[in-house]
């Protein structure tokens, strides 16, 4: 008998070229398919009359074949099948397009279900390409519609669907202690599944859903915590607070929000006990800094640090930062990246391992396995999201139980760090340094563009540098290259033909990307082209001016982020959307922009409208993809931290009889996704 575990091919219908077709979608085992949940439902039980039917509308119709539709080839490649149906009042035209098979599947004097736009006119009412169904008892009820493919239909999957629970009414092993389920009152797995795909009324959908959902966060937030362990471990590492001498050495005064953070960190280094903190700050809040006070503060108690950022240009911006701050301190501090040479990487791995060097500023590279320390005390990751799990537990790996930061500037809702973040400190960075100037935010439409660039000249003649951010064309890297590569030239020879225009976009080699960007910082380019590249890790305090062309096109976040490259200096800073979306939709997330600069607020909006999945773009939050929660179910979010954290307590490695099925969904959620990479 199938269950969950058994290979989709053991269903009927499906051959080695279906199999592949549904691998394409993630389908693998029968548990795949019956977690393929509907995008969406079609109601097929609310008939409409033909009279009733109104001209644009979707609606569905029962009628009665008149005739064998007769087909038209209008020119090669296209024929047009036709027939008329009853409803015993009126009749209505039904249009086929290049579908024999379904124009021939019609037979005369039959009944059958038409879903579909309504056109024509009043005098004469037509549907093409309507969705037709038997007129059956089973038929004329909710019917799912799934994701697709160009080679498996919605259709196919719920006859695969029908089938499993047919030849097995319970299929799957369920996930949720018994004790849990009781508590919450919880529909049992294969009913809440069969349920879902096939709804039979609204309440016993909405109790299916409800713990669908709650599995969903339950199995992650489980997942989760035995990834990060327990984050109130004691600690042999004590670093001692250092930090009134570090702040005597800065050119400024740090901010309360930059102190505060500073003494939760060293407070609870100090105390004997594991520190795991997220330090949250809004774009050019100064979280570098706070993370070079501990860093001083760590390597002047006998330990070494090490900061990993998630690309190179971020990465030489934090070493360039962190070499200011001990400009005097005699500290020993290299980089790590892909780009530098084998030579200098063996040297900086030898001078790690002898404890010579005090701090390490990297990429991913610094996770390799040669890459060894003598007295690791404190690990810093910076746009933490970035990385995966793993990743990140690799690089604490390096020391004994060393203490944890991780920075984020992408500002995230409290239900979102909840998620990725599970137990860890939270410190808010909610205060500016001195001199940062709001950023002023405008949208406009393209028939002002001519004007928002010559605003872009003003500035340059008046000694400023700028960015334009490319259009994006689609979610395809080497169209986007090329429109990038297209745009700039175009606006290098033209429009801006009178200054010096640089391109930067994530394709090029680290070495160029650096060349660009040092022109730039050194003033050599007046304008940078750029896509969202330049996100994180490009600080030119003398850039004051920037466009966004397709605006809409952007998450808020990832806008919030980009205009946050400007307004680093002293002097007033514009930013310029420019967008042509005339939905409703896309204005009022514009306006959002344009009425504040609260890097929170705007990402609480942000998650509202786009869901955890799309919040940090494509998959770079580092979190398996949610089927059916939302992150707005902040109750669930809740309850399933509190019994996942529960049963942690109480068998944390899963092992007790009544948690295994737990354990193995567990697994096999973060063996399949990003999370493990």
């Amino acid at each position: 008998m199938i269950n969950e575990d058994s290979n989709i091919q053991y269903l009927k219908g499906v051959g080695e070229k279906r199999a592949q077709a549904l691998s394409r979608l993630g389908i693998f085992t029968v548990g795949d398919l019956l977690r393929y949940y509907p995008r969406t439902y079609r109601d097929w039980s609310k008939l409409t009359s033909i009279n009733d039917a109104s001209i644009g509308e979707e609606c569905c119709i029962k009628a009665i074949v008149d005739r064998t539709p007769t087909g038209i080839k209008i020119r090669k490649g296209l024929t047009i099948f036709k027939t008329d149906a009853t409803d015993g009042e009126s009749v209505i035209k039904i249009i086929i397009y290049n579908n024999k098979y379904a124009a021939a599947g019609l037979e005369p004097g039959e009944e059958y279900l038409f879903y579909g736009k309504i056109g024509g006119n009043l005098y004469q009412k037509e549907m093409s390409s309507p969705e037709i169904l038997k007129a059956d008892l089973q038929n004329n009820s909710i019917h799912p519609i799934y994701p697709q493919s160009g080679d498996v239909n919605s259709k196919y999957i719920e006859k695969l669907v029908r089938q499993v629970f047919i030849q097995n009414p319970a299929p799957c092993r369920e996930t949720i202690p018994e004790n849990v389920r009781d508590s919450l009152c919880l529909m049992e797995i294969n009913s809440s599944l069969k349920e879902f795909h096939f709804p039979t009324n609204e309440d016993l959908f909405s109790e299916a859903k409800h713990r669908l959902i709650f599995e969903e966060l339950f199995i992650l937030q489980t997942g989760l915590k035995k990834l990060k362990g327990n984050s109130k471990s004691d600690s042999n590492i004590i670093i001692k607070n250092e930090s009134e001498n570090f702040y005597k050495t800065l050119p400024f005064e740090p901010t309360g929000a930059q102190r505060r953070a500073v003494g939760e960190c060293l407070e609870q280094m100090g105390s004997g006990k594991l520190m795991n903190r997220l330090l949250q700050g809004d774009v050019g809040s100064g979280k570098t800094m706070v993370a070079a006070a501990i860093m001083d503060s760590a390597v002047r108690s006998g330990y070494q640090t090490v900061l990993m950022a998630p690309t190179e240009i971020l990465a030489a911006q934090h070493y360039g930062s962190v070499c200011k701050f001990f400009e005097s301190s005699g500290f020993d501090i290299e980089l790590l990246t892909g780009s530098v040479s084998a030579k200098n990487k063996r040297i900086i791995k030898e001078k790690l391992i002898s404890g010579e060097t005090d701090i390490l500023i990297g990429t991913h590279a610094v996770i390799q396995s040669d890459v060894i320390f003598k007295n690791l005390g404190v690990v810093i990751t910076d746009e933490q999201h970035r990385f995966g799990v793993k990743q990140r537990n690799s690089l604490v790996e390096k020391g004994n139980m060393p203490h944890t930061l991780v920075m984020s500037a992408t500002p995230i809702p409290r239900t979102l760090a909840l998620m990725i973040y599970g137990d860890l400190d939270i410190s808010v960075l909610d205060e500016m340094p001195p001199g940062r100037q709001p950023i002023e935010t405008y949208c406009i439409n393209s028939s002002k563009r001519e004007r928002a660039y010559n605003y872009v000249k003003k500035h340059l003649d008046e000694g400023r540098q700028g960015y334009i951010v490319c259009p994006l064309v689609e979610e395809n890297e080497m169209l986007d290259l090329t429109a990038a590569e297209d745009f700039a030239q175009e606006l290098a020879e033209n429009t801006f033909r009178d200054y010096s225009v640089g391109l930067l976009h994530g394709k090029m080699k680290s070495k160029d990307k650096d060349e660009i960007m040092r022109n730039f910082a050194e003033g050599k380019i007046q304008l940078l082209v750029s896509t969202t590249v330049i996100e994180v890790g490009v600080d030119v305090p003398n850039a004051v001016i920037m466009v966004v062309e397709n605006a809409e096109r952007f998450g808020l976040s990832q806008l919030h982020q980009l205009r946050g490259r400007i307004g680093r200096g002293k002097f007033k800073s514009t930013c310029i959307l420019i967008t042509d979306a005339r939905n409703s939709t896309a204005h009022s997330r514009m306006k959002i922009l344009t009425q504040t600069n609260d890097g929170f607020r705007i990402a609480d909006e942000d998650l509202r409208l786009r869901g955890p999945g799309n919040f940090f773009g494509s998959q770079q939050h580092g979190l398996p993809d949610l089927k059916i929660a939302m992150l707005t179910d902040t109750f669930i979010l809740k309850e399933a931290e509190r019994f996942s954290q529960q049963i942690l307590i109480d068998d944390y490695n899963l092992s007790k009889p009544e948690n295994q099925c737990l354990k193995k969904a567990v697994d096999r959620l973060f063996e399949k996704n990003i999370i493990m990479n």
